[in-house]
């Protein structure tokens, strides 16, 4: 007889072994992600390794980002109810969810149509209707509905885009994992005031590289 995994179980656990322990103290997005069971966002292949403390590679060049970063970048960004927020490289969905949790509308941006349907799948399956994916080029953003009081790059880049910087709201917050080379990359606070950015590291992270936002190779002569 093949065992039940019990995905509540590991759900607390990661919050209580992962997420609490690494300065996690938002009572709000502990309690988002206790809620949102993160397993249903995945292929039945990774279900059973949905709450590990690891990246996980969905194919295609794309992961879903481990816990602990997620819940790093979501805390920095001292989201409120009544805010508007852009996620870009919305993938499967499961960062989505969080924040529709914590925030009054996510338009999430995402430009791989698999990613999108199983993201808009679970999204529906949860009942989640104050969120709206976007299909579009992740470098971009999403002019058309800035300023964003936040703004979530879901992944590393190599460096954050002042076109995007630009589509936040005054006093609006973006964070990333900025990694300009293969080395550790840093979670990164962006925040806009007056039209002037200024940013702050606050961890390491290995986070994987988000499609699209590779360093430019470099010109030779």
């Amino acid at each position: 007889m093949v065992a039940t995994l019990d995905y509540s179980t590991a759900r607390q656990n990661m919050i209580d072994g992962q997420v609490r322990p690494n300065g996690i103290i938002d009572q709000r997005l502990l309690d988002a992600m206790a809620e949102i069971p993160r397993e249903i966002f995945l292929p039945q292949n990774l279900r059973s390794v949905a709450y590990i403390d690891e990246d996980l590679n969905l194919g295609q060049g794309r992961y879903l980002i481990e816990p602990v970063v997620t819940a790093r970048m979501l805390q920095a960004l001292s989201l409120k109810e009544t805010d508007v927020v852009l996620e870009i490289g919305a993938g499967v969905g499961y960062s989505t969810a969080v924040l529709a949790k914590l925030v009054n509308t996510v338009v999430a941006v995402e430009s791989d149509e698999s990613l999108m349907e199983r993201s808009q799948s679970a999204l529906q399956e949860l009942g989640i209707d104050n969120t709206v994916t976007i299909t579009g080029e992740l470098t971009a953003g999403y002019a058309d509905q800035a300023p964003f009081d936040a703004i979530l790059i879901n992944g590393a880049v190599s460096e954050i885009p002042e076109g995007i910087i630009g589509q936040l709201a005054d006093e609006g917050r973006l964070v990333t994992v900025v990694r300009p080379s293969r080395s550790m990359g840093s979670i990164t606070l962006v925040k806009r005031v007056r039209g002037v950015s200024s940013d702050v590291t606050l961890y390491d992270a290995g986070t994987p590289i988000l499609s699209g936002f590779e360093a430019k190779p470099a010109f030779q002569f």
